[in-house]
């Protein structure tokens, strides 16, 4: 149902079950097929120190374009670059006094990501855009060379799924769909069919040969876990990794001895220096310095062969942006005397920090995979009146194409990304694009919805349309990573 145009768009924070933690139990000789997952632990993510605003700099400073010689277009114009369109405040709605206590109860989290209510722009009057025009403006940060895997549709599978929530403790709760009570289990049977050549199923003895004494991280946030956590079921066929992790927190790796492969998870969900206005406090707003790097990741990727960095949906959320440590806008924030800008604004100069962040980097010799976007499929409302996912197969290719901040989300990550390229090759390093985007559009039946807890109905608790579930349309992405692997190791 689409939102009136006069509805203005007010964000609030999804809540979210056992969300953090990723530790797994290894499955004894024997006991696979009784191996249940345990429920995971859940830890805030780092908290780091404030940094207050000098009195008058509020008004003093105003969104601009960064000093870049990179700052020029790359061929293609999102409506983000012509201006950051002002956004309007409307103050938050307070859950009436019962559901508050409730939610109390439940013992239910706070969710790590926002969904945005798109509000349609009246003067513009231009057809959305054919799927193949979207295909066409990856053509210049692609590998052309090679036959489009990302350009194709979804044809059935009768022989999935590989692994199940029973023999994989990989998967957390909120996407455990099946052990929820999921009715349905044909969203377990499609595969991605491109439309030029194969792609073969995952096959984990390929892929761990294809890592051997290699390293694999994901930098991003909570569906870049839910990404890392599919892989390590679809290799739980085989073997198990081995937690090697120094914390507890979200940064996590696992060793995969007898082969020398590891895998690690870095937390950043807004790739750039980040801090939290209140201490272990996720539900208010965070400020983003968006012309520096995040540290932490960008010093563990050093040794790292391939990257798979990726972000969006946090990018929805209150915060405050500083460039040169002074205050020039912000999102949803309640301040009269800041610019209010779109999340495009943060979301352009946050991967062209994380970008040169990996440029910076004088030991990394890696190959660094953009991961772009996953449109969330939230119907019927939006995800905080009632939205829900309850369609029960993909879309055909036409049947919907990307457009309103799914498609300017996407041209940014395009457009950074060239950027990247050409920089990188200055020093010999690659950037690759993984382009998850059209594939997920098109697959509304794979998020977990309501089956992500057990019903309570003393609890109003939004429907997950963002994550996926587990096994489900996500492993395709690794079928992806190991056709994407195999053209590295050819060059």
């Amino acid at each position: 149902m689409p939102i009136k145009e006069e509805e203005k768009e007010k964000p609030e924070t999804l809540r979210e079950e056992d969300e953090n933690s990723t530790k797994f139990m290894p499955i004894k000789e024997g006991e696979e097929g009784k191996e249940k997952p345990e429920k995971l632990r859940e830890e805030d993510e780092n908290s780091t120190k404030f940094m207050p605003i000098k009195d008058g700099e509020e008004e003093k400073e105003k969104p601009e374009k960064l000093p870049e010689e990179d700052e020029k277009r790359t061929g293609f114009i999102t409506n983000s670059e012509i201006t950051d369109k002002i956004v309007l405040r409307e103050p938050r709605k307070k859950l009436e006094r019962h559901n508050q206590q409730a939610k109390k109860q439940s013992g239910h989290h706070q969710r790590d990501f926002t969904v945005p209510k798109f509000v349609p722009q009246k003067a513009d009057k231009k057809k959305p855009p054919r799927n193949s025009d979207v295909r066409n403006l990856s053509f210049d940060v692609a590998d052309t060379e090679y036959c489009d895997l990302f350009s194709g549709e979804w044809v059935k599978n009768p022989e999935g799924p590989y692994y199940t929530n029973d023999t994989c403790n990989a998967i957390q709760q909120h996407q455990n769909c099946l052990q929820f009570g999921r009715p349905d289990t044909d969203f377990l049977k499609w595969r991605w069919k491109p439309d030029a050549c194969e792609l073969p199923i995952f096959d984990p003895t390929q892929f761990l040969e294809l890592v051997r004494g290699k390293s694999l991280a994901f930098v991003g946030d909570s569906v870049a876990r839910n990404h890392m956590q599919s892989l390590i079921c679809l290799l739980s066929r085989i073997v198990y990794p081995e937690d090697i992790s120094e914390t507890q927190d979200q940064n996590r790796r696992w060793i995969y001895k007898d082969y020398d492969f590891n895998i690690s998870m870095f937390w950043a969900p807004y790739l750039v220096r980040t801090e939290k206005t209140v201490p272990n406090d996720v539900t208010q707003p965070f400020n983003l310095y968006l012309d520096e790097f995040d540290e932490f990741w960008k010093n563990q990727i050093q040794g790292v062969d391939y990257v798979i960095i990726s972000a969006g949906h946090w990018f929805f959320r209150p915060t405050n942006f500083y460039l040169n440590r002074r205050l020039v806008g912000c999102l949803y924030c309640p301040q009269s005397n800041v610019t209010h800008v779109t999340s495009y604004f943060s979301y352009r100069r946050a991967f062209r920090t994380a970008f040169r962040a990996i440029n910076s980097l004088e030991n990394y010799k890696g190959v660094t995979f953009l991961r772009t976007f996953a449109p969330s499929h939230f119907e019927n409302g939006p995800w905080d009146k009632g939205g829900d996912c309850a369609r029960r197969r993909p879309f055909k290719r036409n049947e919907k194409v990307l457009d309103d901040y799914n498609l300017e989300y996407y041209k940014i990550q395009l457009d950074e990304l060239k950027i990247a390229q050409r920089a990188g090759r200055r020093r010999g390093l690659k950037f690759k694009l993984f382009d998850a985007t059209q594939p997920m559009l098109l697959r509304p039946d794979g998020h977990p919805s309501k089956y992500g807890r057990w019903p309570n109905p003393n609890v109003t608790v939004p429907n997950d349309c963002v994550h996926w579930c587990l096994p489900g349309p996500i492993d395709a992405w690794n079928d992806f990573l190991v056709e994407l692997l195999k053209r590295e190791l050819a060059d």
